[in-house]
């Protein structure tokens, strides 16, 4: 009986085990695949911030152009 239980043994670790683990994480990776509410407004929130701050990078390229022209030329 302890052959039956070795080779039993063996089989559920190589066999069962692993594909209990794939499943596992497949099944955790489709339930994560789509974004949540909170997901889309905080992307949203990026998105605007985002836009602000490119909005006042090229502000202050516009003044730096304006007041010293060669700024982008030093290094």
């Amino acid at each position: 009986m302890s052959v039956f239980t070795f080779i039993l043994a063996v089989v559920a670790l190589t066999v069962v085990a692993p594909l209990w683990i794939i499943f596992h994480y497949i099944t955790r990776w489709r339930s994560q695949k789509t974004l949540t509410a909170a997901d889309e407004r905080t992307l949203a929130e990026l998105w605007e911030t985002a836009n602000r701050m490119e909005q006042r990078i090229h502000g202050l390229e516009r003044i730096l152009d304006a007041e010293v022209p060669d700024w982008r030329n030093r290094t």
